[in-house]
């Protein structure tokens, strides 16, 4: 809710992201749920933005987060996509089924 300040700029952009796998299967349960959390507060400290809330749902997450503008969410979108699938398919194989 505060307005951000980087080298060049102030800034104030959010986003409300619903994220749904593919057929809204209940894939995030138990410890799937937990990783897909972790992973995703990670890749969001490595990469410079903020997730203000995570609620994992059984067959959708939501996410609300503060992106600065050198990214695009475009951008975030398919690198919390792509790091999620790979480690969430290597970690937990009957999730493929």
């Amino acid at each position: 809710m505060a307005i951000r300040r980087a080298s060049h700029c102030v800034y104030d952009t959010r986003y409300h992201l619903v994220w749904a796998p593919k057929y809204r299967k209940w894939v995030w349960q138990g410890a799937v749920r937990e990783r897909v959390r972790e992973l995703f507060l990670e890749i969001a400290a490595h990469r410079g933005f903020e997730i203000e809330e995570l609620e994992a749902e059984k067959d959708h997450v939501h996410m609300f987060l503060s992106v600065p503008p050198k990214g695009s969410i475009g951008q975030v979108v398919g690198l919390l996509k792509a790091v999620s699938a790979r480690e969430i398919r290597a970690g937990f194989p009957e999730v493929r089924k």
